[in-house]
């Protein structure tokens, strides 16, 4: 058996810490009564109200006012209302379409730790990181948090508090699209038929939403089966997927949040796999793969920052971006991006593309061995080089339903190659462990080397999460 030194660290939820989302009641009507039950208040009703509210929420947020008018234009356009009323009426109104959402109130799980882009100001041989963390809170709705901190030369690692604010990002989305891509993804989804193949026909070789809504619009004057119709809907879904949010550098790391803001995003986000991307003119980049889930189908997403300021959102393309748990290799291998991925539920897949965006084909290169993982096989995120190969930190499902973190190597030239395995779990649940959301589970999305020493954050039970270490020759030594 591989030692494995549990830190004790645990970041766990905290429900104290919250954000701003839209709240729209139920129908126009319903806006319309709000606003107008407002509007019919003095300006000394107004102004009371909004202090009361302002002493209430205003130590809970940073620049609530900033949000408050903000959320009043969107209403206000929405309800085709005056703008010529006075700043607290319009903050007031604000704040009756706003919700405080606490996304971490109910776990805090599935780490995954890459380098920290900043590494100044740090003594010799201490290395900064971040930690991305599923957070769920408020009906089951999963996005993506982060915590940075800082191992010492002696192995020390120390994790920085969060701030007690969270922000709202700014969010946009392209410009344009490209009408091949949108195309193939609409094919790949099961969403190509007569009707959308007649929007598509609309259309230039580069569109923008507005101009895909029009053409939606004008196809659905024409008859067309009654099955057909929700493929308008699908389509908007797909172009609202891909989005950017950005962030502005006063705003602290731990106060960042990726939050469901794509259609097919409603129901979450989840288990972010980051990587630390080596480009081919040796800058980097960082990657994310994680899952996109609406209620009931799940997208693969890939998320790139170069700075975890300013973040690019995109749908996956392929017929082979399917399922859950694909993780980049961190760099191209013979010219070309690899990803380690499990399209069928059970095994683990090698792949590799041109393009970081599409996937097409898949070689099968583990099945289920041990007892330990004879239900289902994944990854714990992105591999990682070592001299020895690439090593993958895997879960296997066994008996009860429990998971476990394993570890197997790759051929660092030809990834299809497996050259050990780890006939033992390296990390099973214990005692403390197993009891949780989901018991009997302790699960990870990417581990990072330190030296001789990998650092493995990962989730208990899914519900908070720790960090342990493990002897990288000790490893590789046990890999049969």
């Amino acid at each position: 058996m591989v030692s494995v030194n549990r830190t004790g660290i645990l970041m766990k939820p905290d429900a104290s810490r919250v954000f701003f989302r839209p709240f729209i009641p139920g129908n126009i009507h319903r806006m319309r009564r709000i606003h107008n039950q407002v509007d019919a208040m003095t300006e000394e009703q107004t102004s009371i109200e909004l202090a009361r509210i302002m002493e209430e929420f205003r130590h809970r947020h940073k620049q609530i006012e900033v949000y408050l008018m903000t959320q009043f234009n969107n209403v206000c356009q929405e309800l085709q209302c005056s703008r010529d009323i006075s700043e607290n009426r319009k903050l007031l109104i604000g704040a009756c379409f706003t919700q405080e959402y606490s996304m971490e109130s109910a776990a805090l799980f599935n780490p995954s730790i890459i380098l920290h882009p900043d590494q100044t100001n740090l003594s010799d041989g201490d290395m900064r990181f971040i930690i991305s963390l599923r957070a769920t809170g408020e009906g089951h709705i999963s996005s993506i948090v982060f915590r940075s901190g800082t191992i010492k030369t002696d192995q020390t690692i120390v994790i920085e508090t969060p701030t007690r604010y969270v922000t709202s990002a700014e969010i946009k989305h392209p410009v344009h699209f490209d009408k091949s891509s949108f195309s193939k993804k609409l094919y790949e989804l099961g969403i190509m038929n007569n009707f959308s193949d007649s929007v598509m026909g609309l259309l230039d070789q580069n569109f923008d939403l507005n101009q895909l809504i029009n053409a939606i619009d004008a196809i659905r004057e024409l008859p067309f089966i009654d099955d057909y119709l929700n493929s308008g809907s699908d389509m908007v879904a797909l172009a609202r997927n891909n989005y950017e949010v950005t962030y502005t550098a006063d705003k602290e790391l731990s106060e960042r949040i990726i939050f469901p803001y794509g259609a097919n995003e409603s129901n979450g986000i989840e288990d972010a796999r980051f990587v630390r991307f080596l480009k081919e003119d040796g800058s980097f980049i960082y990657y994310a793969t994680y899952t996109a889930y609406n209620g009931s189908t799940i997208y693969p997403q890939l998320l790139e920052t170069e700075d975890f300021l300013h973040f690019r959102i995109s749908t996956l393309n392929g017929n082979e971006a399917s399922n859950k748990g694909m993780a980049l290799f961190p760099r191209k291998i013979n010219g070309k991006f690899w990803m380690i991925s499990r399209q069928d539920g059970e095994n683990i897949f090698v792949m590799h593309s041109d393009r970081v965006f599409s996937w097409r084909n898949k070689q099968l290169i583990l099945k289920p061995k041990y007892t330990w993982e004879y239900v289902q096989m994944g990854n714990c995120g992105s591999p990682i080089e070592t001299e020895a190969g690439w090593l993958v930190l895997s879960h296997g499902v066994g008996p009860m339903r429990k998971y476990s973190i394993g570890a197997f190597l790759l051929d660092l030239d030809d990834p299809t190659k497996l050259i050990g395995r780890l006939e033992q779990p390296l990390m099973s649940p214990d005692m403390h462990e197993r009891e949780g959301y989901v018991p009997n589970v302790v699960y990870s999305c990417g581990a990072m080397l330190h030296g001789e020493t990998l650092i493995i954050p990962y989730a208990m039970s899914d519900s908070a999460s720790s960090i342990a270490t493990v002897n990288m020759e000790e490893l590789l030594a046990a890999m049969v």
